[in-house]
């Protein structure tokens, strides 16, 4: 039975593995302390005690777990000591894929809040209510950990790089392929299809606004989350068309680095300088404790 795995750097010239670890310490740095200031702007200003930031602090959460998760791989690095035991790479692997579940989920709701926000505005405090988004957190994140369920019991056997090793794997893997096929991706795709449709609606309804400075007005309200989705997405898509493509595995170290990095260190920056109520939440904090 396998006990371990041996880890490999995205190169193997050591000059070039220490550049790479500079480099994502500071991506993890900007990911962990731009999500930090959104939590704590959430929490403490009353102004973003509101159903869009409450969904972006629960982003930022998953993000802050989802890079921790992967990231802190990258100190063994700076050791002689690049190996994982089987336990901690398949737990590495099950709270990752939950999170990226979660996170699909998190982006479905925000897109509902959205088309509420745009196509529903005189209702939009009496639908969004505090219950509705504690319902909608809670089953983004029960969803995340439930689809997972099934899955860990199969990677168990594997490694924390689940398709290539399924491919050469003894053992008959005919209920993960089904279970990948029917449920796994079916329900991404309704996810995807949950988060894209509030669009149609939202661009059906902007449209139909005379006025150019109204159009601009109900564009830039969404404008923030169809960048995040956008981002989240295509980075997932790469990844995926890599992997199947068979392309070289430096290749898909790069994409895979760019999922678990790069893409959660911009969705506070996007939210951050696109958006004039976290801009100058840190200016009312300020002029309350002068006063």
């Amino acid at each position: 039975m396998i006990e371990a795995f041996i880890l490999r750097g995205i190169s193997d010239v050591p000059e070039v593995q220490v550049l790479i670890f500079l480099l994502v310490l500071i991506i993890y740095l900007l990911c962990l302390g731009g999500n930090l200031i959104i939590l704590l702007l959430f929490c403490l200003d009353v102004h973003l005690h509101t159903p869009m930031y409450f969904f972006l602090s629960n982003l930022s959460v998953i993000d802050i777990s989802s890079s921790t998760t992967t990231l802190h791989r990258i100190f063994i690095f700076t050791t002689h000591k690049h190996k994982i035991s089987t336990s901690a790479c398949m737990t590495q692997l099950c709270i990752f894929c939950a999170l990226t579940s979660n996170e699909i989920s998190v982006l479905a709701a925000m897109s509902y809040d959205r088309y509420v926000a745009i196509c529903r505005a005189l209702y939009y405090h009496s639908i969004m209510s505090r219950r509705l988004c504690g319902l909608l957190a809670s089953v983004s994140w029960g969803f995340g950990i439930t689809e997972m369920l099934p899955i860990s019991v199969f990677i168990s056997k594997f490694t924390c790089y689940l398709f290539p090793i399924r491919e050469i794997t003894c053992s008959d893997t005919t209920l993960f392929d089904l279970y990948i096929l029917i449920f796994g991706n079916m329900t991404v795709f309704v996810l995807i299809l949950l988060t894209i449709t509030p669009y149609v609606f939202i661009i059906s309804s902007i449209l139909r606004i005379r006025s150019s400075a109204g159009r601009r007005k109900a564009f830039y309200t969404c404008s923030s989350h169809i960048m995040v989705v956008v981002i989240f997405y295509s980075s997932i898509v790469l990844q995926y068309i890599v992997t199947i493509s068979g392309s070289n595995t430096g290749s898909n170290k790069i994409f895979s680095l760019l999922n678990t990095a790069v893409v959660p260190m911009m969705n506070p920056l996007i939210y951050s300088l696109k958006n004039n109520d976290v801009k100058s939440a840190p200016n009312r904090k300020l002029k309350l404790c002068r006063s």
